[in-house]
């Protein structure tokens, strides 16, 4: 299996921030992040796909792993290394009629949608959000507590998300998740600078 492991970065909305996607995603890649998830929800699905296009080759290039979020048509289309599923997106066993061998990931809420979506197929579960966040309505902060029970009780990788920082990041990882992802902490200012901040902590949390 692809690399699962460490940071994810989740780009931000182009509409909320300085930089582009693709730029985005590029100073994050400089930076070190091996795991790269194109979002771009108010985008026009040709403009999703132009810039997945342009992700695609840099992640080649730089041995990250590109995912798009909610769109399977556009992360075949663009040849992706996977996608990235929310509970109201296409279904699980449709998406894998359309992406075959690619890597898919839903977000789940509790144990019960992590069981079902590792009982679909799904190669990896997100769950949150586990610390309050702002970058999109998610419900209330779901806690460490709630990871860890989420991490007993499926076997596949899980992802943390929602209100992660370099300070609270070796918590997620020391409650059992395998990786984060993170949006507007990286995102918001110097982008190369903030990843290297997650990387280390999260390399301080595995020693």
């Amino acid at each position: 299996m692809l690399y699962l492991g460490g940071l994810c970065f989740l780009t931000a909305e182009e509409s909320a921030c300085p930089v582009s996607a693709a730029e985005q995603s590029r100073a994050a890649i400089m930076a070190g992040v091996k795991w790269v998830q194109l979002r771009m929800k108010n985008a026009a699905r040709r403009r999703v796909w132009e810039t997945a296009l342009a992700l695609r080759e840099l992640a080649r290039e730089k041995g990250a792993l590109f995912f798009i979020n909610d769109y399977p048509d556009i992360a075949l289309a663009a040849d992706a290394d996977g996608v990235h599923l929310g509970q109201e997106d296409l279904p699980l066993r449709e998406t894998r009629m359309l992406i075959g061998k690619r890597l898919a990931g839903i977000s789940t809420h509790g144990p019960a949608e992590a069981k079902a979506a590792e009982e679909g197929g799904a190669d990896y579960i997100g769950f949150g959000p586990v610390f309050e966040t702002r970058t999109k309505e998610a419900g209330p902060a779901r806690g460490l507590q709630s990871l860890g029970e989420v991490v007993r009780a499926v076997s596949i990788p899980v992802v943390a998300i929602g209100g992660i920082t370099p300070e609270n990041i070796g918590l997620v990882i020391k409650a059992g998740a395998r990786a984060a992802a993170v949006s507007s902490a990286i995102a918001a200012g110097d982008i190369r600078e903030n990843a290297k901040r997650f990387l280390e902590a999260i390399e301080a949390a595995r020693t």
